[in-house]
């Protein structure tokens, strides 16, 4: 089979108008990015207010490992099967970081013949979002720091500021900085620190806003840091709300574009689910619910991380509810799971199946919990035998659960024609209201022991001192109230990712606490997760080029 980029790069892509067209949209409701892209007008959602909203289906997976789950190609080739049952679906994922797509991961467009396109663009720099959400939380950065530098007339405490800088790249080395050496004209020296982009607070504002005002107020509630005498400064009392929106006023936009079959796709915002909340923008899902009878988003990594942060925390701030999940598995990663080494993948081990499925079993639990439909993709690989393919779906049968074997990546979306089927079939069913896991009106320690302990199958948790006194001086600033966004490694349900399947008899150790007002929510870090990842030894960069033509090469 061809490689991605060789499959994109042959796509017949239609001119943007046309799948613009497709959707009733008039050219008022949307603006052209190249012959391929557009944005979307940010009156087009008071002007779809009226239309009834289609069906939202969420995908999401099991723990993800090296031997790959392609929940992101499942659905592409999912929306790309509904519009083959001449339903009119709408695809709506979350942009790219560079970070992942130069580092290990890789890009997050798809995959085979289920991908978005221009894949090549929208992996790289696409409509300049993520580089507007970087150029605003520097700013913001440079104003603090200008504050200080020019009297400090709110009195903000050097040593106490919150707000890191961040760039949309894996670069360990900016981890920890000092910034302000070199003299009194160079301003005031302090530490400081980078996270990657998709991991700020401003990438979650804009992803968790309903419109420009919505998104104005939230920035203004950002927290930045805290006075001598330890209040917290916000950016409104600063007074830069205005300036930031400026910045993010065209990022706000979600980007149109299609699938290799011509399936509209809206691909807007891209938190990291295992540091932020891990899913495009509720204006993208909430568009995309206007213009088709279903929209398939998804959540980042397992359903412990994006998909119990889309429940718990998008639904909240969206007002909406999804129709059916999708849980994605692969044979190979189950083997993983049950203990077999990558390099051993290949080879037929029903016993090792057998086994990985305890940790899909925690993840069908979960999605139990919140009372949604829920249909298992068996998203099939070469390698995959006919013994464990009929081992695998018997195990789901015999569960009880929905189950289809998914051919979308060799493909397309003829190969989840079964899968749509009895997706549709799960939406249409009468369910209960959606069960969070938690009241808004726990404690801040309730709110994590329910994850830990409902999501994550953890015996308890434990918090470290550092984590104690931040929740008290939370409590007294009277952010108890908000979500909790839960920081955890996403290669396993503990806090360690070496313990793969389903581990039990653990603790979750939350070490560090950290509000994000402005996006609504307060962030607990746990284990040894990072906020500005590492690169590996072969990063996915050494095999990327573009030759003397503009053709890119080993990007995929």
């Amino acid at each position: 089979m061809k490689k991605d980029i060789d499959i994109a790069l042959e796509a017949e892509m239609k001119p943007i108008k046309e799948i613009a067209a497709s959707l009733n949209l008039s050219e008022e409701d949307w603006e052209p990015y190249g012959h391929y892209k557009a944005k979307l007008s940010e009156k087009l959602g008071e002007k779809l207010e009226a239309r009834p909203d289609g069906k939202i289906i969420l995908t999401t997976s099991i723990n993800p490992t090296p031997a790959g789950e392609g929940k992101s190609t499942v659905t592409v080739g999912l929306g790309q099967a509904l519009n083959k049952l001449n339903k009119k679906a709408v695809i709506a994922l979350r942009e790219p970081s560079l970070g992942p797509t130069m580092g290990l991961k890789g890009g997050a467009a798809g995959g085979g013949y289920s991908q978005v396109v221009p894949m090549e663009e929208i992996n790289l720099h696409f409509t300049g979002d993520i580089h507007a959400i970087t150029s605003a939380n520097n700013a913001l950065s440079a104003f603090i720091d200008n504050h200080i530098h020019h009297g400090n007339e709110l009195n903000i405490d050097p040593r106490r500021i919150s707000w890191k800088r961040v760039v949309d790249l894996n670069d360990r080395a900016l981890r920890e900085v000092v910034v302000g050496l070199g003299g009194p004209v160079k301003g005031v020296p302090r530490e400081d620190g980078f996270m990657i982009s998709v991991a700020s607070e401003i990438m979650a504002v804009l992803c968790l806003a309903s419109d420009l005002n919505d998104l104005k107020e939230r920035l203004a509630r950002i927290v930045i840091g805290y006075t001598y005498d330890r209040k917290p400064v916000t950016v409104k009392e600063l007074g830069y709300e205005g300036a930031l929106t400026l910045l993010l006023k065209d990022a706000a936009k979600p980007n149109l574009v299609q699938t290799l079959e011509n399936t509209p796709a809206i691909i807007h915002g891209g938190p990291f689910a295992n540091i932020a909340h891990g899913c495009n923008s509720v204006i993208a899902t909430k568009t995309a619910a206007k213009l088709g009878d279903y929209v398939v988003t998804e959540a980042g990594f397992g359903a412990d991380l994006g998909a119990e942060k889309f429940l718990d925390i998008k639904t909240r701030a969206g007002g909406f509810e999804p129709d059916a999940v999708v849980i994605v598995a692969t044979i190979r990663a189950l083997k993983m799971h049950g203990g077999v080494d990558k390099k051993e993948l290949d080879k037929e081990n029903l016993n090792a199946l057998q086994a990985g499925t305890a940790n899909l079993k925690k993840h069908m639990e979960t999605i139990e919990q919140f009372r949604v439909p829920y249909v298992i993709a068996i998203n099939e690989f070469p390698t995959d035998t006919e013994e464990e393919i009929h081992a695998l779906t018997s195990w789901c049968e015999q569960e009880g659960a929905p189950v289809s074997l998914v051919q979308v990546h060799e493909k397309g979306g003829s190969g989840g024609v079964d899968l749509a089927e009895k997706v549709m079939a799960a939406a249409d069913q009468k369910h209960q209201p959606l069960s969070y896991t938690y009241d808004l009106e726990d404690s801040i320690e309730q709110k994590i022991n329910k994850i830990a302990r409902t999501i994550y199958g953890a015996s308890g948790v434990e918090f470290s001192a550092k984590a104690e006194k931040q929740i008290r001086q939370m409590n007294k600033f009277g952010y108890h109230h908000l979500p909790v966004c839960m920081a955890k490694t996403q290669y396993s349900l503990s806090d360690d990712p070496a313990k793969l399947g389903r581990p039990d008899h653990f603790k979750i150790t939350v070490r560090d606490l950290y509000p994000s007002i402005g996006a609504g929510f307060l962030v607990a870090l746990t284990g040894d997760v990072m906020t500005m990842p590492g690169l590996p030894k072969q990063p996915a960069a050494l095999r990327m080029d573009v030759d003397t033509s503009g053709v890119v090469k080993g990007l995929f």
